[in-house]
């Protein structure tokens, strides 16, 4: 039996062999299967959906601290008991040094493993494709994460600039 992600990647698959096999919008899709009678949503788990919109929530809530904008709270994946579960701490209230450094010790080695899967994706499209220029995606963010800092500095400087 198929899982839900695998039913999902089906779906897409059926209509880009079906109808059109152009860059789509997943809104078109979606109407798509559900015209179609492809989807039917199994039962919900009222628990997850709580928990996965307070994730949610928490992972986009950021605090200013007079000179960057910052994520106020973090997770920690563990095993307790057997049972893997995500921690939650407040960066200001509850989070220990040692739980800050496996939280940006794990989403650190969630962003490798993103970089490390667009690099054999863009590996894959330019051996795929000879007679085109390789994709060569750049994975040092030294000058990016600094571009950003600039900007925020000047963005956070013109608004005290104006509210002088």
């Amino acid at each position: 039996m198929a899982t839900r992600k695998e039913q999902g990647a089906d779906i897409l698959d059926r209509y880009l062999a079906e109808v059109n096999d152009d860059p789509v919008s997943l809104d078109e899709v979606a109407e798509w299967a559900l015209n179609k009678g492809l989807f039917r949503p199994g039962p919900v788990d009222l628990n997850k959906m709580c928990r996965d919109l307070i994730a949610e929530g928490a992972r986009s809530q950021k605090r200013f601290d007079g000179k960057r904008w910052y994520r106020a709270k973090h997770s920690v994946r563990t095993n307790v008991g057997g049972v893997q579960l995500n921690l939650w701490a407040d960066i200001d209230k509850n989070a220990s040094h040692s739980f800050m450094t496996k939280s940006i010790g794990q989403r650190r080695k969630s962003i490798a493993d993103d970089c490390f899967s667009m690099k054999m994706d863009a590996d894959h499209y330019s051996e795929a494709h000879p007679d085109e220029l390789p994709i060569e995606p750049v994975l040092d963010f030294s000058e990016d994460v600094a571009e950003r800092e600039a900007a925020e500095r000047a963005a956070r400087d013109k608004r005290d600039r104006g509210a002088a």
